[in-house]
């Protein structure tokens, strides 16, 4: 199935997802990698607000590259996600509801993501610049000392993207392989 969803999302825009359906997202997405985590780990220890709402949030693992001229963005394919395990359940527990990025998560952002009906969705690694097609405008937010890994918040239309983990404890990197397995047998069969 695919889907369009406009953030703010809710729980119940969520429910619906399956691992493997395609969600074509617009609104507003905040980037964030690991170093910046790190800082929005340290605001929420010194009782510190975040510098960006969180409630039916995205935030997207990317440190994009320079701009050229007339372009919102450059490159902007997702970094490796499970950079940001040690963060990510804290965040969701807190009202985070969409992770962007690549490759498989930890079973405590599993668990979380199913205890706050929240998803994982993955962006196309390897197609950088179609990601940054989607960016209609950009803002440096905070920590922009941290370069390609200051906060951004975009204003994405259209961003595509595949669920990874769904908010019933889908979870495409097991699913995926073993549909696929058997359909092989299907076949010889």
């Amino acid at each position: 199935m695919q889907y369009k969803l406009t953030t703010p999302v809710t729980r119940e825009d969520l429910a619906p997802l399956r691992a493997g359906d395609t969600v074509l997202l617009s609104g507003v997405v905040y980037t964030a990698r690991d170093a910046a985590h790190k800082r929005l780990m340290e605001r929420l220890d010194a009782g510190e607000p975040l510098p960006f709402p969180l409630e039916g949030s995205a935030i997207y693992y990317v440190g994009p590259t320079p701009e050229k001229p007339g372009q919102v963005i450059g490159s902007a394919g997702p970094t490796t996600s499970g950079r940001m395990d040690a963060y990510s359940p804290r965040l969701l527990d807190l009202g985070q509801s969409i992770m962007i990025g690549k490759g498989k998560r930890n079973q405590a952002v599993k668990d979380a993501v199913v205890r706050n009906g929240a998803v994982y969705l993955a962006a196309l690694g390897g197609a950088g610049a179609l990601m940054a097609g989607s960016v209609k405008e950009l803002e440096v937010i905070c920590w922009e000392d941290l370069g390609c890994e200051a906060v951004r918040r975009l204003e994405v239309k259209d961003f595509p993207l595949t669920v990874i983990l769904d908010s019933q404890g889908g979870d495409l990197y097991e699913s995926g392989p073993a549909a696929y397995l058997d359909s092989l047998a299907a076949k010889e069969g």
